[in-house]
């Protein structure tokens, strides 16, 4: 039997879209005149801050953007902000190095109409040892260690809506509940689309418990599940459906396949660099952080709109 002939797709926004991508590389569309650059007073002992958080969120976002070390951080900055005709001090490397550590780094986002839809992942990305060509030329030499970043994208705008940064050594589902945590409380979640990595009681109650419909596949090993509460019955009709009509049809009839697009943004997340240059891991944390705000910026300045035609 032939497989069917591939579907076929076209962007629908072409010239908006190019339009989108030229933004991305201005050099003054990161630069908000309207931002308080300078810290409140505040009445707590001790030296006061100089700069706010968003000065340094918007230093260290140029850093990440570029790639550029902290020295050289300060030194475009100073540059952007003589471009756009503001007379504001810099902070210095040794400022921004202390500062990250305790940042709480916003991150923006577009919240869109009707109940979110959640597609979660997560991905590995190093910050210590050697580089794969090395590694694969003359063997690992030294220790090479990794972190993990686990994401819930919201499709409908293409935006992050929550991350955790954990220790490589750490499951995927015991972080879902905390990222479920990180969505307003006021705000309906319809679905949440995983791998089978996600298939445990803790999940499945986690997603109940915010009345939304988990899309998550049954491990291959699977079985019912014999307690009698909202997740399990939920789960246990995922699992009757998938043995009745096989498991290629329950994903394309619960729209599974969707959760590629969180592929994608993760491919998008190591764009930035295929390592994190912060040791400590409260900088890295916020390190991650800021490239979510960067990655959420650009889908704001525009994305592709894609359709079906065959």
């Amino acid at each position: 039997m032939s497989k069917p002939p591939p579907a076929r797709y076209r962007t629908t926004n072409w010239s908006s879209y190019n339009a989108s991508l030229r933004k991305r590389g201005s050099l003054l569309i990161w630069v908000d005149t309207d931002m308080t650059w300078r810290a409140p007073r505040d009445e707590r002992p001790g030296r006061p801050a100089v700069f706010s958080d968003a000065a340094i969120q918007f230093c260290l976002s140029i850093k990440v953007l570029f790639k550029l070390p902290l020295r050289q951080t300060a030194g475009m900055v100073a540059s952007l902000l003589n471009l756009a005709g503001l007379d504001w001090p810099v902070p210095d490397f040794s400022t921004l190095c202390r500062r990250q550590k305790t940042l709480a780094v916003q991150v923006p986002y577009r919240r869109a109409d009707g109940p979110l839809n959640l597609l979660v992942d997560s991905t590995g990305i190093k910050f210590l040892g050697d580089g794969e060509w090395q590694a694969r030329k003359h063997g690992v030499q030294g220790r090479r260690q990794w972190r993990k970043v686990h994401l819930a994208m919201d499709p409908a705008a293409s935006d992050i809506r929550a991350v955790e940064f954990t220790p490589s050594r750490d499951g995927d589902s015991p972080v879902l509940p905390d990222l479920l945590g990180q969505i307003p409380a006021d705000e309906p979640i319809g679905t949440v689309t995983a791998d089978g990595a996600y298939d445990t009681r803790r999940c499945h109650k986690a997603i109940t418990d915010r009345q939304a419909t988990p899309i998550i596949p049954i491990r291959i090993n699977g079985r019912l599940w014999k307690e009698d509460c909202p997740a399990a019955r939920v789960r246990n009709e995922t699992l009757r459906a998938t043995r009745y009509y096989g498991r290629a049809f329950w994903k394309r009839w619960t729209g599974y396949h969707a959760r590629s697009r969180i592929e994608a943004r993760m491919r998008n997340l190591k764009a930035f660099g295929e390592r994190i240059a912060a040791r400590d891991p409260d900088r890295q944390t916020a390190e991650i952080h800021i490239r979510i705000a960067l990655m959420n910026r650009f889908s704001a300045l525009g994305t592709a709109e894609i359709v079906r035609v065959a």
